[in-house]
């Protein structure tokens, strides 16, 4: 089953800026295209920057706009676990993209021996490689595999796993069920860190937003501490890149959920994340409490 975001809505849009959107067209030029087993890619360049897209929709990319210029904002959060422990040595990534967040972490922690990248999209490393400016280096290692499926098999524990895996329509329901948590506790080391991208309405204490509240006692049962960020900052540039737009349009927002069984604190040395060009204050901001 697949979790659709625009099912979980709560608010309607407002009409004059729902019609800004619908009526924005974007001078794409197709600079990659193929069908494969799971998607139908596309790489795209137009006036807001350059994106991977499957289907509909814009999956990863580079914005490049007077206004703001780096990866899709919502990526930037998955700089974070930088700030809560600088030294660690072992990565798993579920989701490759761009590949931009690989580059960013190998520059970010000093300690860092390995990075493990999982995706099932066949295709994904020579396009970021080809089109994104992915460099590899010997600490990554590729994997072609379904995420589910390389976890029940894996022996090794990580200091930090992020998951990012979206279909083209939404979020496959394995990566929110007991099992597909159970693995991932089991692949962590012993003061390890996980991130998920999730969605949910914005009004995340809404009495109709079921999802979100049975998603946060579900991660709760699993893990002793959570740091929830709410997407305010990356809608914010997300829609004004695109659109023009300072607010957010759609009821729907990236959740961020950093999720471990040690205590976490978040430091405020941010010289190298700025180094990144991210400014990364604005994204700790959306720091919620549950």
């Amino acid at each position: 089953m697949i979790i659709i975001p625009e099912y979980l809505a709560i608010h309607e849009p407002k009409e004059e800026l729902l019609e800004i959107i619908n009526n924005k067209e974007f001078d794409d030029k197709i600079l990659y295209e193929k069908q494969s087993d799971f998607h139908n890619i596309k790489v795209v360049e137009n006036e807001v920057g350059r994106f991977l897209h499957y289907k509909d929709t814009y999956q990863a990319g580079f914005i490049n706009t007077p206004f703001y210029k780096g990866n899709l904002p919502y990526i930037n959060y998955f700089t974070i676990p930088y700030l809560i422990n600088p030294d660690i040595k072992d990565i798993l990534l579920i989701g490759f993209g761009t590949g931009k967040i690989v580059n960013d972490w190998e520059k970010l922690f000093d300690s860092l021996k390995s990075i493990d990248v999982v995706d099932i999209e066949e295709n994904i490393y020579d396009i970021a490689k080809d089109y994104f400016n992915f460099k590899k280096s010997d600490k990554v290692n590729f994997f072609l595999q379904d995420g589910i499926v390389f976890l029940r098999e894996n022996t090794k524990k990580y200091d930090l796993i992020v998951v990012d895996v979206a279909s083209d329509d939404g979020i496959d329901e394995r990566f929110l069920d007991d099992e597909y948590l159970a693995l991932i506790k089991n692949s962590l080391s012993i003061n390890g860190i996980f991130i998920s991208n999730l969605c949910s309405s914005a009004d995340l204490n809404h009495r109709e937003n079921k999802f979100f509240k049975s998603l946060i006692q579900v991660y709760k049962s699993y893990f002793k501490n959570l740091f929830v960020f709410k997407g305010d900052e990356s809608d914010r540039v997300y829609y004004k890149a695109f659109f023009d737009i300072d607010e957010r349009v759609i009821d729907i927002t990236n959740v961020i959920i950093i999720s471990s069984d040690s205590q976490m604190a978040i430091s405020s040395d941010y010289a190298k994340i700025h180094d990144l060009g991210i400014n990364i204050e604005n994204y700790i901001n959306d720091l919620q409490t549950f």
